[in-house]
């Protein structure tokens, strides 16, 4: 049984609110078997997935961590939504948030474009792996900021989870520079023209006139942080 078991039976309890006791007689075992199922120290059958998937309300895929979605939907392009104006709803007590969405959102617009016209498929994913793990980072920091949050959501335990996060992104950025530049190791895919990557201010500001200012705002910002 994968690791992953263990911890997402837990966590569907937790965020049930009911007690192992409730859960076990529900679930037609006994307190002692289902523990021992949350702790990973047993294994179950077939049976006893398909029965907790269907008491929970989730995909025996979810259940088993092979899907991230309670419904066991594997995420397609389309299931992306588009990022516009319209999503400012969920941000509903202040502007700060709204603009701050705003800026990155738009900055990396720009980013994923520049990805598109170097056309290196390991390129984009190291990019993208930097900035998810970024994301990962800072919303698992705020999720942890709250003792009753259920730490069962994640894998990697908390003690670990911020300092490997920051290792894979060294790692991931470290990889951009010599896929980017086309100076690295052979087996990475680099890049044998950075000409896609050629541009100045001005020619920024034309060809990706909605988007520029905030991409500069972005860099002036960071820049100053930095400074301080």
């Amino acid at each position: 049984m994968k690791a992953d078991f263990p911890r997402i039976l837990t966590l569907l309890r937790k965020e049930r609110g009911i007690s192992q006791k409730k859960a076990a007689e529900e679930l037609e075992i006994s307190q002692a078997l289902l523990s021992h199922y949350e702790k990973g120290i047993r294994e179950c059958g077939l049976d006893f997935i398909i029965k907790a998937a269907a008491y929970y309300q989730v995909s025996c895929d979810y259940l088993l961590g092979r899907s991230p979605q309670k419904t066991g939907n594997t995420l397609t392009i389309d299931d992306i939504p588009e990022t516009d104006a319209s999503q400012d709803k969920y941000l509903k007590h202040s502007m700060l948030p709204t603009l701050n969405k705003r800026l990155l959102s738009n900055s990396l617009i720009i980013l994923f474009d520049l990805l598109d016209k170097c056309n290196n498929k390991s390129l984009t994913n190291e990019v993208s792996t930097f900035l998810m793990l970024s994301v990962y980072r800072m919303f698992r920091t705020l999720y942890g900021a709250n003792p009753n949050n259920n730490q069962e959501m994640f894998k990697i335990h908390p003690a670990l989870a911020s300092a490997k996060a920051a290792a894979c992104m060294a790692v991931a950025e470290a990889n951009v520079k010599a896929i980017a530049s086309g100076w690295g190791p052979k087996e990475l895919p680099l890049c044998k023209d950075q000409s896609p990557l050629e541009f100045h201010s001005s020619l920024l500001e034309n060809e990706y006139k909605p988007y520029a200012a905030s991409l500069l705002n972005v860099i002036q910002n960071s820049e100053k942080q930095m400074e301080n």
